[in-house]
């Protein structure tokens, strides 16, 4: 009989595994393999602060699996060559993993099922990329009638238990030692306090948001736009790696739905399922349409004329706007990884529309910084914030930063936060501090231009120069037509 090797990717977990469950029901010896892509390990997209995360997760599940009886097996190299020489350690191999929707996934396991016998069972997703499409078989572009056809079809079944005892791996395997550092441990201990990587913290974290009479998931249709993050579930790096799956998720959503009496309490439950499903949109267009990578889905704005003012993009990139919202944002991902997703379309509206600068650069600062970056849902929210993607915001709407923050934080607590030179500045003028006198300035100890930077760009004169740029490559591409 061919070994079983459980090949762990996006899914560091032990429950609701349906690729793990499958690796068992073969029956006899079990590898649990993790493969350091140097594809990926070596690419300057990842982060050292999500490598972290993701290592100490990994540490997390050897432990699991050590409890159960197993261990991890850490192998580095092209993938198809570890699971060549896997084979020739112990004979023929069945390999279990989940589907990646990724083209360069894609690719890597085609490359593998030419070697050895791969077989792909479950996703990220909550319905697996491609499944979901018209009556004439193409794929969705709009969200909401994509919406529709997934809850027609969702049956979402029970999560999948976790095993209680592993068989051994094959005897005289050797593997390599999960990687740390200085610099890991670095990235690890800024983030500590903000995610603790695990299964077990994941579950901790979905339990405590979906409790009945906690009141998070039962307000999230408005809590989640709380700048400050109190209202959100905090649960992207988690699902990102897979420490916990969509399907339990989606399951706790529907149960604490159906324990609300309350209409309003059913319809955040509702709304939380909803930003689930918009994961499996973002995952479907990109299966569907893997060049969004690299350019604008709506072709009429491919061909817009961006500003490459470097100066400008390192301001927004730093915090130094002097847009108190964007630059409490911008903060806030540089000493955490993480924003609230409110926060991440007000900075992506503004490096778009305020600054004139392509989504490419703020999509790829955001692959560098986030913890739960996904190529799919960060490709979908940077097209949807710029006006270009498929089912975007339209060009036209350029969020005001002003009148976000005052929105959303709207005591400026979360500003003062991450701002702290803006700390004396009085509630009434805390989104807009250059407009206090030069007494109120002095009081609230925060000179504008030397304490915080005045505005690098007027607001309104901004929206008027990005609705022209997007006017004129609009009418360009008419002509074409």
């Amino acid at each position: 009989m061919p070994t079983a090797v459980w090949w762990v990717r996006r899914d560091l977990r032990l429950g609701d595994n349906p690729a793990l469950t499958a690796a068992l029901a073969q029956g006899g010896p079990l590898i649990a393999l993790y493969v350091r892509d140097p594809a990926i390990v070596g690419s300057a997209n990842i982060g050292p602060r999500r490598a972290a995360f993701l290592l100490d997760g990994l540490r997390n599940l050897d432990l699991q699996l050590r409890a159960c009886g197993g261990a991890l097996l850490l192998r580095e190299g092209e993938p198809a060559a570890v699971f060549g020489q896997l084979t020739q350690e112990v004979g023929p191999l069945t390999v279990f993993a989940q589907a990646e929707p990724t083209p360069y996934g894609r690719q890597r396991d085609a490359a593998v099922a030419r070697r050895i016998d791969l077989r792909l069972i479950g996703s990220p997703s909550l319905r697996g990329p491609g499944v979901v499409l018209k009556a004439d078989g193409r794929p969705y572009t709009v969200f909401t009638p994509y919406r529709r056809a997934w809850l027609a079809g969702f049956q979402a079944g029970e999560a999948l238990p976790a095993p209680d005892r592993l068989p051994p791996p094959p005897e005289g395997l050797t593997g390599l030692a999960i990687p740390a550092g200085p610099a890991i441990e670095t990235a690890v201990a800024a983030t500590a306090a903000v995610f603790l990587p695990g299964e077990a913290e994941a579950l901790r974290r979905l339990a405590a948001f979906a409790a009945p009479g906690d009141g998070r998931l039962a307000a999230y249709a408005t809590g989640r736009d709380q700048l400050d993050g109190a209202g959100s579930s905090a649960l992207s790096p988690y699902l990102r790696w897979g420490m916990i799956s969509a399907r339990q998720a989606a399951l706790a959503a529907r149960e604490a739905a159906a324990q609300q009496a309350a209409a309003e309490a059913r319809r955040g439950a509702e709304t939380w399922q909803s930003e689930l499903i918009w994961r499996d949109f973002y995952a479907d267009i990109l299966w569907h349409f893997p060049w969004v990578i690299d350019q604008s889905f709506d072709p009429r704005y491919r061909g817009i004329r961006w500003s490459d003012d470097l100066e400008a993009f390192e301001a927004w990139r730093e915090g130094r706007t002097g847009y108190p919202v964007v630059d409490a944002a911008m903060r806030q991902l540089a000493a955490t990884g993480w924003m609230p997703n409110r926060a991440r379309m007000i900075t992506a509206s503004f490096l778009v529309k305020d600054l004139l600068i392509d989504w490419r650069w703020g999509e790829y600062h955001f692959m560098r910084q986030l913890l739960d970056w996904d190529l799919a849902s960060n490709n979908g929210g940077w097209q949807w914030a710029a006006g270009t993607g498929t089912d975007a915001a339209p060009y036209f709407r350029v969020f005001n930063p002003v009148r976000q923050g005052q929105a959303f934080d709207p005591a400026g607590a979360w500003v003062r936060r991450w701002l702290p030179e803006l700390r004396g500045v009085p509630d009434k003028h805390i989104h807009q501090p250059w407009t206090l006198s030069s007494e109120g300035q002095a009081t609230a100890g925060c000179r504008i231009g030397r304490d915080y930077p005045a505005p690098i760009v007027d607001h309104a004169w901004a929206r008027e120069r990005v609705l022209a740029a997007f006017g004129a490559a609009r009418r360009v591409e008419q002509v074409r037509d």
